[in-house]
């Protein structure tokens, strides 16, 4: 039985020198996450996560939008020009022509397409 428990003990020593390295880089990544999240580092180690405090003014109103308003219309506007002057124009061409990133503009295009403004085929948008 002795022979048993000392080889169990050993197994447990070996696998913990094994996973030092782990819990380490555990701590660190804990203090950077931390960090990024702009919290103060944590003097002792807690399992649940910590919090940020809410503002009160956020707590009160119902939460805001960041930017321009949704539904504005002026990029929608400016994209359904620049289809009704070039026909068959994709999506990069606008995006260049209005001077933004072309992922902004599958948010916009789609919208025009579900009021019956555009219409795509292929790659082009075609006005209607």
């Amino acid at each position: 039985m002795s022979d048993f428990l000392d080889t169990k003990r050993k197994e447990i020593a070996a696998r913990l020198r094994e996973l030092e390295p782990l819990v380490e880089e555990h701590r660190q990544l804990e203090a950077a996450a931390a960090a990024l999240a702009g919290l103060p580092q944590a003097s002792s180690r807690t399992s649940a996560p910590r919090r940020r405090p809410r503002r009160a003014a956020a707590a009160s109103t119902a939460p805001r939008r960041r930017g321009r308003p949704r539904g504005s219309g002026t990029r929608a506007l400016q994209a359904l020009e620049l289809v009704k002057a070039q026909p068959g124009i994709g999506t990069g061409d606008i995006a260049k022509a209005m001077g933004i990133k072309q992922n902004y503009l599958y948010r916009v295009l789609p919208a025009l397409e579900r009021d019956g403004k555009v219409s795509k085929r292929g790659r082009g948008w075609f006005p209607r």
